[in-house]
């Protein structure tokens, strides 16, 4: 193992780490009101808009990240629409979490039980405060689980961004590979990297599970 060498190009690492966190917070918050959205859509049975949503979702679900960025890349320039390598990142992240994200606000929106429902109905409460006061509070809670999942996956997701020429952890990986031949050294700095990157969001999500079960959040 080249100790001086990991020494060398820990920087660009370091500088590769950010764009990659850059791309995954823009993509991940964008995800965060798509599937919102789309959340709220199918909950409120919205007519037109729930079949966009479903058919959005089998199609960001069975087609990999990586034919997305493909498309978006090689294949809109072809119809006049010319994207840079970042925004195609954003996008496709975006695409691809908004249907995760979707699900989970979903399920956690029909979690709250009808009788709490028509409990703030009977005391004079529109449905927008019912929604605000009653429904969102507790499925927020009970969301916050599957959220911090979709969120490392997400991030974990950035590996492939590489492939659009994006300057990220794991293109700078394999260009040093490709130089300098130095798999081992390379490989460790990638794996550190992204445990770096991962690691505040387990922690955060852990932290977050044992407040909500200790509250019992979330519980009819």
């Amino acid at each position: 193992m080249d100790f001086e060498f990991i020494k060398e190009v820990i920087p660009l690492y370091a500088d590769a780490a950010a764009l990659t966190l850059k791309i995954a917070l823009a993509g991940i918050a964008l995800s965060f009101v798509l599937g919102l959205a789309c959340a709220l859509a199918v909950y409120y049975r919205v007519p037109v808009l729930r079949r966009l949503v479903s058919f959005y979702i089998a199609l960001s679900r069975n087609t990999p990240l990586l034919i997305q960025l493909f498309f978006l890349y090689f294949a809109l320039p072809n119809l006049g629409i010319r994207l840079s390598a970042f925004a195609c990142c954003v996008i496709g992240l975006t695409f691809l979490g908004g249907s995760y994200m979707e699900e989970t606000f979903r399920s956690a929106l029909e979690s709250v039980s009808v009788s709490q429902i028509e409990s703030g109905l009977c005391v004079g409460l529109r449905k927008r405060q019912v929604m605000g006061y009653v429904i969102f509070p507790q499925a927020a809670s009970v969301s916050i689980p599957g959220l911090c999942a979709n969120i490392m996956f997400l991030i974990k997701e950035t590996s492939v961004f590489s492939i659009v020429a994006v300057a990220d952890l794991m293109f700078v990986a394999k260009d040093l590979i490709g130089l300098y031949y130095k798999t081992s050294e390379s490989l460790l700095l990638l794996a550190l990297s992204y445990f770096v990157l991962l690691l505040p969001v387990s922690i955060l999500a852990s932290y977050a599970e044992r407040r909500l079960r200790y509250a019992q959040f979330g519980n009819s």
